[in-house]
């Protein structure tokens, strides 16, 4: 199964992973799973530890080493992926969490999220 993981979840299992769910520890550490990130939630983590925000100390740059280094596959934000978002309902407003709803939709692989709210988005979604 391929994964995208959304922003959170990735900053925990780059550097927390005790914080992480048992299903979410399960499913990154199966074999079978191929580990996606997007591009958007690099851009994310850039802008809100530029603001200061505690949750999202970490610089983008090792980030992104540290995950190509351990067998992450980068997805790009593509224009498919950004016109998708206009198809989204109104279920959430962060527009990084959209764009990751849109990129998991286009491209058919299940976004992991521990956000309630984004899992009522139609698609191939999993809360853990």
């Amino acid at each position: 199964m391929t994964v995208l993981l959304d922003t959170h979840l990735l900053l925990w299992a780059a550097g927390f992973p005790d914080r992480l769910s048992a299903d979410a520890r399960d499913i990154l550490n199966h074999p079978d799973t191929k580990l996606v990130y997007s591009a958007a939630s690099l851009w994310e983590v850039a802008i809100e530890s530029g603001l200061g925000r505690a949750d999202f100390v970490v610089d983008p740059r090792l980030l992104r080493r540290g995950l190509l280094e351990n067998g992450y596959t980068e997805l790009p934000v593509t224009g498919a992926h950004a016109v998708a978002v206009d198809l989204l309902p109104d279920i959430h407003r962060d527009p990084f969490d959209r764009i990751l709803v849109a990129q998991a939709q286009a491209e058919g692989i299940t976004l992991l999220t521990m956000d309630e709210a984004v899992g009522r988005y139609p698609g191939p979604i999993r809360v853990v």
